[in-house]
């Protein structure tokens, strides 16, 4: 009989234990979090992902690390910073998950190890994680390889110049109200 798992309360070790394997197909709207960043563009946009739990052996230790690995792909959309212009960001995780016996563990082992380490939990919400390391996939400045409009070049155009070139100076009032009290 094969064991069902679900992201939302995952068992991870009965997940690693067996080598089970998860996937969907989600919408965005699914991840609030990811939703919000979004600002309502393209909601009908989908998150494929995939995860897969494996049980490596450990020398000196019974049962072994409990890892999983994570796949994650999506396009999200964005504002192209150089012509302002929508965007779609293609997104990808490619993650290992090494999960340990508590947060105090993980925390300990932190700065020792290289790999991602996780507290082991009998609810374990797949789909935060996922969110979790989407959000931390955005570039921080999105942009097109190449802009569908041109991009203007300058800081500034004729009217803007020609704006600030009618305005009287504020401090030139200011200067005749001192040339007057010198004048007592």
């Amino acid at each position: 009989m094969t064991k069902e798992f679900s992201p939302d309360r995952l068992d991870v070790k009965a997940f690693v234990q067996a080598g089970a394997r998860l996937s969907g197909h989600d919408s965005l709207l699914k991840y609030e979090r990811l939703a919000q960043e979004a600002k309502g563009l393209h909601p009908d946009l989908r998150v494929d992902w995939q995860a897969v739990g494996e049980l490596r052996p450990e020398p000196g230790a019974e049962g072994g690390q409990m890892w999983m690995h994570l796949q994650v792909q999506a396009t999200f959309p964005m504002q192209c910073q150089r012509c302002m212009g929508p965007v779609d960001v293609p997104l990808q995780v490619d993650q290992w998950f090494r999960f340990v016996a508590d947060e105090a563990t993980a925390e300990a082992l932190d700065d020792e190890v290289e790999e991602d380490l996780l507290a082991i939990s009998r609810e374990f919400d797949l789909h935060e994680l996922i969110e979790d390391e989407l959000l931390m996939a955005l570039p921080v400045v999105p942009r097109h390889e190449e802009c569908p409009t041109e991009v203007p070049m300058q800081s500034s155009d004729d009217d803007f110049e020609a704006a600030t070139a009618e305005r009287p100076n504020p401090f030139a009032a200011l200067a005749s109200l001192r040339v007057g009290k010198s004048d007592k």
